[in-house]
């Protein structure tokens, strides 16, 4: 089992930054929302991570913090959360949607008469996967009240990390090479993507994860192509390309390992694309340094594929944020004008592809003085299996 973990007086500290960005903005609460598959804005202030229904976390301008539930969850959110107000709401259900006619629950309506506030401007971190009933239901009940976006009160928080946040992806992104070795030990033809997906998995709770960072890849064939893809019951054959990407996550942070591999000997077009990738991953790394702007090290990505004559084989590039979630902001893109800062965190995620097949070098870095520390480093090569 892990021993790192965010202490509970972090947690403390970052509602109370965020308490005083809603003062500051002229708000009279923030509402967060996460779900089960984006947990990272509720996460990072309870710990809470919803499961079936949804979460959120209402922060006043004044008072105690809130967390929110749905009606079945309130025994699970007190034993994790790290907020002591825990209020359930009907909006926050599983999306079947039971009514639970015998429950007497909360409203927003009761939630700030409780606080003793007649809000006129609320905030919304989360409004990209905030439900329309909840959005409704805060309209029913706070019908003055002006709704903004503010979702950037926590990304700008959430972009640089702790030492207890570091310390959590590093145990990470340690428990994911584990995988990655154990799945290299044993990947055959014969297995499906599938069976294979069940080697990493079994690999990364023995060894403490307490989930997957992110859909595990085990994308072989044509199928490795998908930038973006599910595993398959699709038979490995010798010869095929196999796109691995695996991910454990500690205490809420995701990693994410990414390694092409061929079972068997490389055809010459595989190898010459594998080798740029490999160098150009590479080379991101070196032009990330303390200060430079973002767009300067996607302009040099771009440059420097374009010119090794592999500029058709690029999809996007070259990295994006990670922390509690596998792809979180922020983005690395030519129009990011943002300088890089220390303790920021990306995964360097070269992909290149053909019709045939696609590849994938991908790895966790922290932007540290004189360059980066990389998270994960092992196995960068040419993998060719003898099977």
């Amino acid at each position: 089992m892990s021993k790192v973990c965010i202490p509970e007086s972090e947690f403390a500290a970052r509602v109370q930054r965020v308490q005083e960005e809603v003062r500051a903005r002229g708000l009279d609460a923030l509402l967060v929302h996460a779900d089960e598959a984006d947990l990272a804005n509720v996460r990072y202030l309870s710990n809470y991570w919803p499961i079936f229904e949804t979460a959120g976390v209402l922060v006043p301008a004044e008072g105690e913090a809130i967390q929110i539930i749905g009606p079945e969850s309130e025994t699970f959110a007190r034993d994790r959360s790290h907020l002591k107000k825990v209020r359930k709401i009907l909006e926050y259900r599983e999306s079947a949607e039971p009514e639970y006619p015998e429950l007497e629950l909360d409203t927003f309506a009761s939630i700030f008469a409780e606080l003793g506030v007649r809000p006129k401007r609320i905030g919304i971190a989360g409004m990209s996967i905030l439900p329309v009933t909840i959005y409704e239901a805060l309209r029913r009940d706070c019908p003055d009240a002006e709704i903004v976006r503010a979702d950037d009160i926590l990304t700008n928080l959430r972009v640089i990390k702790s030492e207890a946040e570091l310390a959590c992806m590093r145990e990470a992104f340690r428990i994911s090479e584990i995988a990655l070795e154990a799945v290299l030990a044993e990947i055959r033809p014969g297995m499906t993507e599938l069976q294979v997906v069940g080697i990493a998995q079994r690999a990364m709770y023995e060894n403490g994860a307490e989930y997957e960072g992110h859909p595990t890849y085990v994308l072989s064939g044509v199928n490795s192509t998908h930038a973006i893809g599910r595993p398959s019951h699709r038979v490995l054959q010798k010869g095929d390309y196999v796109q691995l990407n695996i991910g454990a996550r500690v205490c809420g942070y995701s990693s994410s390992v990414g390694r092409p591999i061929c079972l068997g000997k490389m055809t010459p077009e595989m190898r010459r694309l594998t080798e740029v990738g490999l160098e150009a991953h590479y080379k991101t790394q070196e032009w990330m340094q303390v200060g430079v702007p973002a767009k300067t090290v996607v302009e040099k990505f771009y440059k420097f594929v374009q010119d090794k004559g592999c500029g058709d084989n690029l999809l996007y590039g070259p990295c994006h944020g990670i922390g509690l979630m596998e792809v979180e902001r922020p983005w690395m893109e030519s129009t990011s004008e943002y300088p890089l800062v220390e303790n920021m965190t990306f995964q360097v995620d070269t992909f290149l592809y053909t019709a045939e097949f696609g590849l994938r070098w991908e790895n966790g870095v922290r932007i540290a003085a004189g360059g980066v520390e990389r998270l994960s480093d092992a196995r960068m090569e040419i993998i060719e299996l003898d099977v």
